[in-house]
């Protein structure tokens, strides 16, 4: 789950983490309202889910209130990659004389917090560590014991050698985001940039935090954070109806229950030369229900050419399944081939009532895989 700067702002602060004051507005009169409550000079810095914003125009200095009316105004309602600007964050403008960049993900291959630090602050680190990789340090964090003292000054005397005072201040900046990252349940935080001002003091002046949805059974303030204005339409559906999807670009549509036979299915589509449109785990569950829902998320995407169903029946029920593509054949106009592959529990079941469909039976997983893209292809 994305959250907007504003709110990994809060996040950060909660946690003691220096974080100038800010308020987000979602009107130029609004904007110029908190910054002259903050007083001047201020940023205005639009609030998207994605990167890039100062790039695009959507982060602006200004020093005066006709400043901030001017840019706000420009700002709201503006794309940025796709995302539209409908709120910016009115912070204050702060001197800047080095940036550094902290952030810090979950490494699942060991399974624990990972720490990266870098001096090339203020730039995309992923170009930094595609240029110059050298340049940032990385460090797993034992769950055990957490950030220990040692291990955050170390990284922060990496940073910067020689300076103590500062090197304190990026080692305690750092315990408090692993704080942070571990009570949120987040799967990244990133402060780019944590600057120091000409009189040395520290401040993170941007933050990006992602939270895990596998925890957001234990956060129920973290469902009124989400912004679902500015989520893909069909993943927003998808979470509605309690289906694990995620929208890709290809023209194979993929339905399948089990997020590891998803992932093969996926992995296959490509071995024969395919393009999955799409990740969508039904689940174990036996409710048709789910089926319709899932086929109207897919078809929902123009690009989808052929609709490709891999069931491995257990605790779902190939049958349920079939009686779901009927319900949802009867129910929506289908206007794409669909390729079927059921196995499992009351698979006999299933073949008999898909027998009386225009479906196209397969047996194994490469067959259907094949069918379904040459008729992608062919719709093509």
């Amino acid at each position: 789950m994305n959250i907007h700067e504003y709110q990994g702002r809060d996040v950060l602060r909660a946690h003691g983490l220096p974080v100038p004051p800010g308020q987000v507005a979602e009107t130029a009169a609004r904007a110029e309202a908190i910054a002259r409550e903050l007083g001047l000079p201020v940023m205005v810095k639009a609030q998207v889910l994605t990167g890039g914003r100062g790039k695009a125009g959507g982060v602006k200095f200004c020093a005066s209130l006709e400043d901030v009316t001017t840019h706000a105004g420009n700002i709201l309602g503006m794309d940025i990659k796709g995302h539209t600007v409908r709120k910016v964050l009115v912070t204050p403008a702060v001197d800047i004389a080095e940036e550094y960049y902290l952030g810090m993900l979950i490494d699942r291959r060991s399974g624990q917090v990972h720490v990266m630090a870098s001096a090339e602050g203020g730039v995309e680190i992923e170009q930094v560590a595609a240029d110059t990789p050298e340049l940032i340090h990385h460090l797993d964090v034992d769950p055990r014991f957490g950030l220990l003292d040692h291990q955050a000054l170390g990284l922060g005397l990496k940073l910067c050698p020689g300076e103590v005072k500062k090197a304190r201040q990026i080692g305690a900046a750092l315990q408090k985001l692993h704080a942070a990252f571990v009570d949120a349940d987040a799967s990244l935080a990133e402060i780019n940039p944590f600057i120091f001002t000409p009189d040395g003091e520290g401040l993170a002046i941007d933050a990006k935090v992602n939270l895990d949805d596998n925890a957001l059974f234990r956060h129920p303030e973290y469902p009124e954070m989400r912004d679902r204005l500015a989520e893909d339409p069909s993943e927003r559906q998808a979470r509605e109806a309690d289906l694990s999807f995620v929208k890709l670009s290809g023209n194979v549509g993929c339905l399948v229950n089990g997020a590891g036979l998803a992932m093969a299915t996926m992995d296959l589509v490509k071995h024969y030369g395919g393009e999955p449109a799409n990740f969508l785990d039904i689940g174990g569950s036996s409710n048709p229900e789910k089926v319709v829902n899932a086929l109207r998320i897919i078809l929902d995407d123009s690009e989808v050419k052929a609709i490709l169903f891999n069931i491995f029946g257990g605790i779902t029920r190939c049958d349920d399944v079939a009686q779901g593509i009927i319900q949802a054949a009867e129910q929506i106009d289908i206007d794409v081939p669909i390729v079927v592959r059921l196995t499992g529990t009351n698979e006999e079941e299933a073949r008999e009532l898909l027998a009386r469909t225009d479906l196209v039976a397969a047996t194994t997983m490469d067959e259907a895989v094949q069918k379904a893209i040459e008729l992608a292809g062919t719709a093509a």
